[in-house]
């Protein structure tokens, strides 16, 4: 997971494209999040090659997404864990699932998440506004951050250009 597809970008989605955007990838991250924790495991719910498996494990281990803990037995066994950098992948896997089920799963969803403590489908995620209200894409507005380069800065109105004071 080199830094070298989008050099010429400075953006957050491309960089983290760049940790997560291969679809093996995102595949091992889900089964991570369904428990899954040994290479076999991995390999047998994927259908996966050995080769593919590894390099991504080891890329996302390589990225801080997971981690490698040895554990007792047979054969020097290793847990693949998420860290707190892949935890945080949670709430981008579980959008892309409510997205899937509403436009690539014909027959409905294939599987449905539920919450432990209440037994009660998970909501829709949404982008929500300091209020709480729920946003729309055209009431956003796109500003430079601190981390912007000249290009970006060009390209977007800075917050003062476009606030109210």
């Amino acid at each position: 997971m080199r830094n070298d597809h989008f050099p010429s970008q400075t953006c957050s989605v491309a960089r983290a494209l760049e940790i997560v955007g291969e679809w093996w990838t995102l595949l091992i991250i889900r089964e991570a999040f369904f428990g899954v924790r040994r290479f076999s495991e991995f390999e047998r719910n994927l259908g996966v090659a050995k080769n593919v498996l590894s390099d991504r494990l080891s890329k996302l281990v390589a990225c801080g997404v997971m981690e490698r803990i040895d554990v007792p037995g047979r054969g020097n066994p290793r847990d693949y864990r998420l860290t707190e950098k892949g935890r945080d992948l949670f709430p981008v896997l579980v959008a892309l699932m409510q997205w899937g089920d509403r436009w690539a799963a014909p027959a409905g969803p294939p599987l449905r998440l539920l919450e432990r403590e209440t037994g009660a489908e998970i909501a829709a995620l949404r982008v929500t506004g300091a209020s709480g209200a729920a946003l729309a894409p055209r009431e956003a507005q796109v500003v430079p951050g601190p981390g912007a380069d000249e290009k970006l800065r060009a390209r977007f109105p800075s917050p003062s250009e476009i606030l109210p004071r």
